[in-house]
């Protein structure tokens, strides 16, 4: 997604190339082959997708964000030393005449891009044309076309693969050169060809050149791939890349984390400021959590963006700097600060959840549950029930204690600071969820970054054995949940992944998963108003709110290739820190205790 990345796509071609306009190539074949009703309508599907994902060939740049006339006429510049190119200079001239004379009413876009950057081609256009004629507007930059071509009323070309793409928009396409989507009476050409009086519909050269004459490779798998697979991939770039603006500037940010929040603002140049002086009036300014909601920025006009670990976060701490797999940049507020709404609340209570993203949510809740996955995967040892309490020692089911647990949070954390009216601390939660509920077993899991030694411990947590049945410490989330009955928690996203496995729980908070008719709430969230069902909850919180950036490519992904590779990574991943991991936790350590 940049101008060196890797090819994602091949031509293997055993007659000759198909801009070879003399010889005869094995596209010509494809394109004179006879089509069933079903390639068609998968010809037709692939258009729809390819406008969808608002695809170029090369798909690196930003979308042309500039006024543009309201009618005109696209010209593209042809490269003049490429293979691809058997017009001179008079053929670019023609071209340009034709575009000013056939269209009186519109402006002629000359549009210079790409590699013809390199050689500011238009001065192979006769100058005085371009200077005297006001209706000829240059634009000399390196932007995606797709609005360019989008907008448009016709694209005049010499073999550019704009052209095609034009087509592909259901544009009227003018060439004056011989290319492959050239003569097949699908353009208005300059130039007669070979297969002149051998008309096809649009369905049949998308069939021959998109899916039988190129070979894809899988940019995740490294597989060869179905088009269909590609397109969704670079449409997905293309999405995530254009969601902020070009300009980021990043606050506060430290070293170990720059290289992260590179990579989740792909498609924007990122600006790292250490204070709100380098940041001028009504930029967009990015930076973790509530950290400077009280700083000058606010009163500067700018955009703020707050970033958090996502949902499923990596195999490992976030206090270890393991990198995360995806995050959430939210612009309104942040999902666990209940005193003001976030682009999560949003999404919750006004999306059109589809068949197509329910359906997608239910895999995802599957693949958690089915694993164990939760957010940071950590944990060896193995939790059984106490044989005191089980079945086969109790003498009528009556007897059967509820298992609640009660997750431990980071008391000093703003999700209990802006998510938590009523109970903030631990022990007073063990204490509440005891005199609720005296004859049920409970059990304490301390938040994993305090068993780490990385944070404090809540205020007399140490006293929590006093109020509960049994503490674990070193089991995973994914192990535990499964065999206890209910989760009582201030915010803890405990709550969700208990949620996700069928399981009552009960907020004495208000975290981002409460107040949608899921959760037992001791402070109603006044503000959601809506019913959700599980798989519309996990289709907001796992699907449309989170970025994920993929350990492999260093691109976008989609959650359901995320969890892929935490499976991968568990696998991979030793129990042990690595040398220079334990070197910053005993440093974290005694930063904590000094």
């Amino acid at each position: 997604m940049n101008n060196q990345a890797p090819t994602l796509s091949i031509i293997s071609d055993g007659l000759d190339f198909f801009y070879d306009a003399i010889s005869f190539s094995r596209l010509e074949s494809l394109i004179l082959t006879p089509l069933s009703g079903d390639q068609l309508e998968r010809a037709q599907t692939v258009i729809n997708l390819w406008r969808a994902s608002r695809i170029s060939k090369n798909n690196y740049a930003r979308e042309f964000a500039g006024d543009l006339p309201d009618r005109y006429v696209l010209v593209t510049d042809a490269a003049l030393n490429v293979a691809s190119d058997l017009s001179d200079i008079a053929s670019l001239n023609n071209m340009l005449l034709a575009a000013l004379d056939e269209n009186p009413d519109c402006i002629v876009v000359l549009f210079v891009q790409g590699k013809a950057l390199n050689k500011y081609n238009s001065a192979y256009f006769d100058q005085k044309i371009i200077k005297d004629n006001p209706r000829v507007q240059l634009l000399v930059q390196d932007v995606h076309p797709v609005r360019l071509i989008e907008t448009a009323e016709a694209i005049y070309t010499v073999t550019s693969y704009i052209g095609f793409e034009g087509l592909l928009w259901g544009k009227s396409v003018r060439t004056f050169g011989t290319s492959f989507y050239s003569g097949w009476g699908l353009t208005e050409d300059q130039n007669e060809s070979s297969t002149v009086g051998k008309s096809i519909i649009l369905k049949t050269l998308v069939y021959a050149i998109l899916i039988e004459y190129y070979s894809f490779i899988d940019p995740e798998t490294k597989a060869y791939c179905e088009v269909e697979r590609l397109l969704e991939w670079i449409g997905l770039q293309r999405r995530m890349r254009e969601r902020f603006p070009a300009c980021i500037y990043a606050l506060g940010f430290s070293f170990h984390k720059k290289p992260v929040v590179r990579d989740y603002f792909q498609g924007s140049e990122v600006r790292f400021c250490n204070n709100s002086a380098e940041i001028p009036e009504h930029a967009t300014v990015a930076y973790w959590s509530r950290k400077y909601e009280t700083d000058v920025i606010h009163s500067k006009g700018c955009n703020i963006i707050r970033i958090e670990d996502g949902f499923i976060r990596s195999i490992g701490l976030g206090a270890d700097l393991i990198r995360p797999i995806s995050w959430v940049m939210d612009r309104q507020g942040i999902y666990f600060d209940a005193t003001q709404s976030s682009d999560l609340e949003n999404l919750l209570l006004t999306s059109d959840f589809n068949e197509s993203l329910l359906h997608r949510a239910q895999f995802i809740r599957k693949q958690l549950v089915t694993h164990a996955l939760t957010k940071y995967n950590v944990g060896s040892a193995s939790w059984q029930l106490p044989e005191t309490l089980s079945s086969n020692n109790l003498t009528e089911a009556s007897q059967k204690k509820r298992l609640i647990l009660v997750p431990g949070q980071v008391e000093s954390d703003a999700s209990i600071s802006y998510g938590a009216s009523g109970i903030k601390r631990n022990l007073d939660l063990l204490k509440a969820v005891r005199d609720a509920n005296p004859d049920a077993y409970v059990i304490y899991k301390p938040h994993p970054d305090v068993v780490a030694g990385l944070r404090y411990s809540g205020q007399d947590e140490d006293n929590a054995e006093n109020c509960c049945d049994e503490v674990v410490i070193d089991v995973t989330m994914g192990e535990l949940l499964p065999q206890i009955d209910e989760v009582h928690t201030i915010t803890s996203l405990t709550g969700f992944e208990a949620l996700l496995r069928g399981k009552k729980v009960v907020c004495y908070g208000q975290p981002f998963y409460s107040g949608w008719g899921l959760t037992e709430d001791i402070i109603p969230a006044s503000r959601r108003v809506r019913n959700l069902s599980f798989d519309e909850l996990v289709a907001g919180v796992m699907i449309l709110y989170p970025a994920y950036v993929s350990r492999s490519t260093g691109k976008f992904t989609t959650p359901e290739r995320a969890l892929e590779e935490l499976l991968i990574w568990r696998d991979q991943k030793s129990n042990s820190l690595s040398i220079w991991q334990k070197i910053l936790r005993k440093y974290l350590q005694w930063t904590k205790s000094s």
